[in-house]
Order: structure tokens, then sequence, then C-alpha cells
């Protein structure tokens, strides 16, 4: 059990039947009434967002979260198959429970993250960035780049983004799997 005074961001509670991160915890006390804590937590699982006020000293299971360092081997079917660094211990996951951030997933990357919880995969975190090939694009555009604008380009592992006009169909180029942009080129 957590006390609601020791929310920070970073520590992992369960709530309304799931795992919750704190984001954001702010303790309130105003001149009449009694003190609470206003938080903003992020569901593990699904990524939702909630705001939620507990009473000062409100008491609440605490959630603990195993962090394993794995390696993307290979796809079989519609499964991954990753390796844990530490004791190469095999496991398969389902596109499901990585979630959306499987399109940047290239055979041999390493530094993902698997977050497990009650023995079950909850999660997976991909490192900040990765960095991976255009395979086709339209070519290369003159004209007004005042704009910023950009535009879309598949990368070898077949997710699209959208790039700047001067990036071409064989350049390496950094993306950011949170946000899912375009850093530089490689």
């Amino acid at each position: 059990m957590i006390s609601s005074n020791d929310l920070r961001p970073g520590v992992t509670i369960q709530h309304n039947n799931g795992v919750w991160a704190v984001v954001d915890a702010m303790h309130v006390k105003p001149g009449k009434g009694s003190a609470f804590v206003r938080t903003k937590l992020k569901n593990v699982e699904t990524g939702s967002v909630l705001e939620v006020t507990f009473r000062a000293g409100e008491k609440m299971p605490s959630a603990m979260i195993e962090k394993e360092d794995m390696q993307y081997l290979f796809k079989s079917g519609e499964n991954f198959t990753m390796m844990n660094t530490a004791t190469f211990e095999q496991i398969e996951l389902e596109e499901k429970s990585i979630g959306d951030v499987c399109e940047f997933l290239k055979e041999g990357l390493e530094g993902i993250t698997v977050l497990r919880w009650d023995g079950k995969i909850i999660g997976v975190e991909l490192p900040n960035s990765v960095e991976l090939e255009i395979t086709e694009c339209a070519p290369d555009e003159r004209g007004d780049t005042s704009s910023g604008g950009g535009k879309p380009a598949t990368l070898e592992t077949g997710a699209v983004i959208t790039v700047p006009f001067h990036i071409k169909v064989g350049d390496r180029v950094k993306v950011d799997t949170r946000t899912r942009k375009y850093v530089t080129r490689v």
C-alpha cells in the first residue's frame, strides 16, 4: 500500500482495475477544508490518461512493474519473437500486446523494454529513436520549402512517416518512436 502523499511522477499504482503510472502529482492545501492530491494518471496498458483527486493520506495498492531488456529477433506468422538479453530466454508476443509501435521493429533491434505485472505482459517500450532506411518516397521536389511541409515516405519496416523534401530512396533516417516523426538523416 502507498499513501497519496507519496505519489510522484513515475510511481505506479493499481486503480480502477488497471495499472496506472503517475504522470503529474500536485499536493494542494486549500485555506478551507482538508488537503488533497490532484494527479494525472496514464494507463500502462492502454495509454489513456485520467485526472484523479485523492484525499491526503488516502491509501491505495502500489503496482510493482518488472522491466526486462529484450532484443527483437524475427516475426513468425502474426507473432514477434523477442529474446531476453540477460538470460537468452525467448518469448513470442502478439501484435496487440506490442501496440502500433510494432511498425518500427527491425530484426536485431536492441533496447526494447518489456513490462510485466502480475506475471503477464502489459506493455512494450521501444528505444526513443530508431534508424531505418527509406524504401519508397516521391522524387525530390523543388519549390516552396518555406512552409516547412514534407512528403510521405515508406520505411523498410512498412511504416509511413513525413520527411523533408530533400530525402530520397536509400537514405537512412532517425525516427522518434514516441511521436512517429522524422528526426534527422543519418
